[in-house]
């Protein structure tokens, strides 16, 4: 054989082996992925099945007008076709609140939840008549968004369904294009460029149906395989490809590390997959780089992927602690709504504290899904309790006044029919039993108790006053208040003349204003202070001015700077006394009907009745002393 063969031969042999062997590592390579791609997958699946579950949102605060709207508007969105879960979610919300607030009115709480898989045609007639159930229209008008929804999304799976059947059928056809190119075994420079060509269809073809994929890629990847076993291509060509694949994956190898710095974990790693679907559809890289630009880019996603599990763990621990505070507040509100309340101010103050703890939980996030709604109910349930509670009160409060309110009313028709009756005892009398009558009656609704109670006082007081101006002369305070004023119209008339002349006159303005008695009660302070004020206007220098206590007792005010005797000790009392009274009687009235107010009520009417003992005495003592001045006066 000659040199020249035998070099030939030597070298075809060495080309075919290197060839073999760089086929033998491809393969590998190819396999090494699909397993990797298999593996990546699974744990794509986990994942979006993790954070679809963590993103579930909680409609249980949403009232049905609220859920209709956000069914519409998600009806309207764009993107509409792929929330389906939303879609569910909402209507699964709706249909709970729906039955929840049918038992609440007294209806029947059974309602028929639309089935997600199952388009329902249109009823011919209402279900249910508005006149009957007020839910009917807005339940109604649900299941019709509802049913348009299923509609179109029934259609919209259709078409994903045929494009993807469509898809299915261009990827066999691509198979046998690839099956042709490696049973024809020729020219592996013609063939290489139809091969890329191949190539490329099958990546721009869209996804097929699920059932069939993992079969439709096996099978690909076989002829791929066997393509490569095949190839007979020059080293610069293949050399080319090489750098070409090792191009496009050191792109995805930085692109993978600029997500791995993002702050946004979940879409960093949404964008990690579509990283690792484009790096499946490149061939090998050279022999020298395979394994360092794989490691490079399993490492940007070893990142991303801890990050993202991480960022989920976080959730949990989030998730743990507001359960946790919401269980805090829902054992505050158990223990409210178990204490013992025996009073309006009590409810109030327990519902300021409610309504606050309330503000609080809404700030708190969610808890996990399935103890999110658990702790919800339980929550609202301690709520309602409370409010049931108070609102039972205050329905048995309110016919409580409004009893008190008729017994009132009755005690002012009797007031009323006496005011104009001229017996003066036994009215006089019967009036005063009227009077602890009202005031054993507990409280009337706000609105009306002034109201009422300025009846019963005029129709008391008419009687009281005609009563009084019928009196004895003795005690006609009345005629004492008519001389009074035409004392203190002779003052102000008075016209002075000297120094010992004025003194003399001060002196007997002083003494005869003494001498009058007792006024109404009611005016004693304005004509005392009239009196005061002509006094000092026609004698400025006059110490003996007028009575302090407004002219109701028989006794001159003493001298300014003059130590008290004892009679001006007695009036002061005196007077003091008749104040209480009168803040005494003003306020018993206000009490409530608890058991408390009606023992400080009972104390009260005591203090009362010996006031009026005690100032019956004070009148005999100053009356006494009045007398024991006259006589002193006349025997000087």
């Amino acid at each position: 054989m000659k040199p020249e063969v035998v070099e030939t031969v030597i070298e075809t042999a060495d080309v075919a082996q290197e060839t073999s062997q760089e086929v033998v590592e491809e393969v590998k390579e190819v396999v090494e992925e699909t397993v990797e791609a298999v593996e990546e997958k699974v744990e794509e699946v986990k994942e979006a099945a993790e954070e679809v579950k963590e993103t579930v949102v909680n409609y249980g605060d949403k009232t049905l007008a609220e859920l209709s709207g956000l069914f519409q508007e998600l009806t309207e969105s764009a993107d509409r076709m792929k929330r389906s879960k939303e879609a569910e979610a909402l209507k699964s919300a709706f249909y709970k609140r729906l039955s929840r607030e049918k038992a609440e009115a007294g209806e029947d709480a059974t309602v028929e939840e639309p089935d997600a898989e199952t388009v329902e045609e249109p009823a011919t007639e209402p279900l249910v008549s508005e006149a009957v159930s007020p839910f009917a229209a807005i339940e109604a008008g649900f299941k019709s968004l509802y049913n348009t929804y299923k509609k179109e999304r029934a259609e919209y799976n259709r078409q994903l369904d045929a494009e993807r059947e469509d898809n299915l059928a261009k990827k066999q056809a691509i198979i046998e294009d690839l099956k042709a190119l490696v049973e024809e075994q020729g020219d592996m420079k013609d063939a290489f460029p139809k091969f890329r060509e191949i190539q490329n269809r099958w990546r721009e073809t869209g996804p097929v149906p699920q059932q069939n994929f993992r079969d439709i890629n096996d099978t690909y990847q076989l002829y791929v395989e066997k393509f490569y076993d095949l190839v007979q291509i020059n080293r610069e060509l293949r050399d080319l490809d090489f750098r070409k694949n090792l191009e496009a994956k050191t792109e995805f190898c930085e692109q993978a590390e600029a997500l791995a710095e993002s702050e946004d974990v979940v879409g960093a790693f949404k964008e990690l997959q579509k990283l690792h679907e484009q790096w499946k559809e490149y061939g090998p890289v050279a022999k020298e780089f395979r394994d360092s630009i794989w490691e490079r880019f399993r490492a940007a996603t070893a990142v991303i992927n801890k990050k993202y599990q991480a960022h989920f763990e976080g959730l949990k621990e989030q998730h743990a602690a507001n359960l946790e505070a919401k269980t805090a507040l829902c054992e505050k509100v158990e223990a409210i709504a178990a204490q013992e309340i025996t009073s309006s101010n009590q409810w109030n103050a327990l519902s300021k504290e409610i309504e606050g703890i309330q503000a609080e939980w809404r700030k708190i996030g969610f808890a996990t899904r399935k103890d999110n709604q658990k702790v919800y109910d339980r929550f609202r349930a301690a709520c309602d309790a409370f409010f049931s509670r108070k609102r039972e009160y205050y329905n048995e409060f309110k016919d409580s006044m409004n009893d008190n309110m008729a017994k009132k009313l009755a005690l002012i028709e009797q007031a009323e029919a006496l005011k104009d009756s001229t017996d003066w005892k036994k009215t006089s009398d019967a009036l005063i039993d009227l009077q602890k009558q009202w005031k054993e009656i507990g409280a009337v609704p706000r609105k009306k108790s002034e109201q009422l109670w300025k009846r019963f006082r005029a129709a008391c007081d008419a009687f009281f006053n005609e009563r009084d101006k019928q009196s004895k002369p003795e005690n006609d305070y009345y005629g004492n208040l008519k001389a009074k004023r035409a004392l203190i119209e002779e003052i102000e008339a008075y016209v002075s003349v000297d120094a010992e002349a004025d003194t003399e006159a001060a002196r007997g303005f002083a003494e005869r204003w003494g001498a009058i008695g007792f006024v109404p009660f009611k005016e004693k302070e304005a004509v005392g202070a009239a009196y005061r004020a002509a006094m000092q206007a026609k004698f400025p220098d006059f110490n003996r001015g007028g009575r302090r206590d407004g002219g109701r007792g028989p006794v001159r005010e003493p001298r300014r700077n003059a130590p008290l005797t004892e009679k001006d000790k007695l009036t002061q009392k005196y007077n003091q006394l008749q104040q209480d009274i009168q803040t005494y009687e003003n306020n018993i009235g206000f009490f409530g009907l608890s058991k408390g107010a009606e023992q400080l009520k009972a104390q009260m009417q005591e203090r009362i009745d010996a006031a009026k003992e005690e100032l019956k005495q004070l009148e005999a003592q100053i009356r006494e002393l009045v007398s024991k001045e006259k006589e002193e006066e006349q025997s000087e």
